[in-house]
């Protein structure tokens, strides 16, 4: 019947892996021969604006809902992928900290655990792409008030990212930013307001398929989001870095504002 498990696009699931395998072989090549990682993180958005794209395309749920997921995939992609591409790759940057300090630890091996670390990227891809193919699989007539408030939060991140990251960018172009810390905007409110938008996107997706057949397994995408950016890649590696560069100021600036979700600061000055 319209609407059962059965219709979960899952055989859009194959496609989906080896398109994401091949992108991610064709940017570790090209990493290999610029020994720059850095491309991984474009890749990476890229990729899930893709596959919201190829399930809209694809699935076999109710239209305006297909095109819903295409486009809170693809602006979420183009957004992020195009402010990534223009500041840590068009502007001939060196490669990112993360990166080199782990081209350093691995050493000869680098270049082959650089291969399976794109890999693993690409399968997470795949995986945070679930709510765009539950969604898109849905053929239920009309969208629900859930899902609309899932595609206004979805939409108010990308919104919210956006200004974030803009005023980072204005901040670190004034001649006295150097060794000091942003407290411009969002970033007096939360240390890492660009991540807090990134989590509440994936939750507002995870809302947009939440009717869907199964669409509870959709918040594996927020959860995974948030452990990432709280425990792997987001605030850890930011947080040593600030601390390295900028010392004292951000140490002042840690016991002042919120770790991650925009609150008012405490003494501020």
């Amino acid at each position: 019947m319209p609407g059962s498990i059965a219709d979960v696009g899952w055989h859009l699931l194959p496609p989906a892996l080896v398109g994401c395998a091949a992108v991610m072989l064709a940017v570790w090549l090209v990493a290999v021969a610029r020994k720059d990682a850095t491309p991984v993180d474009i890749a990476w958005a890229a990729n899930l604006g893709l596959l919201a794209v190829f399930y809209a395309a694809c699935a076999s749920g109710d239209p305006a809902r297909r095109v819903l997921v295409g486009v809170l995939g693809g602006l979420w992609a183009v957004r992020l992928a195009g402010w990534l591409a223009w500041h840590r790759v068009g502007r001939n940057r060196p490669e990112d900290a993360r990166y080199a300090a782990l081209r350093r630890s691995w050493g000869g091996r680098a270049d082959r655990n650089f291969f399976w670390f794109f890999q693993a990227q690409g399968l997470l891809d795949v995986l945070l792409s679930l709510p765009f193919l539950l969604a898109a699989s849905n053929a239920a007539s009309g969208l629900s008030a859930v899902e609309i408030l899932g595609a206004a939060v979805a939409a108010g991140s990308i919104c919210g990212e956006t200004v974030a990251d803009l005023q980072l960018d204005r901040f670190k172009r004034r001649p006295d930013a150097r060794g000091r810390t942003c407290r411009d905007g969002l970033w007096r409110l939360s240390r890492h307001p660009n991540y807090f938008f990134e989590w509440t996107y994936w939750v507002g997706v995870a809302l947009v398929a939440w009717n869907a057949p199964l669409g509870w397994v959709g918040v594996a995408s927020p959860a995974v989001m948030l452990y990432l950016l709280w425990n792997v890649t987001g605030i850890p590696a930011a947080e040593a870095q600030a601390v390295k560069s900028r010392g004292a100021d951000y140490l002042d600036y840690q016991a002042r504002t919120s770790a991650f979700v925009p609150w008012f600061p405490r003494n501020p000055r």
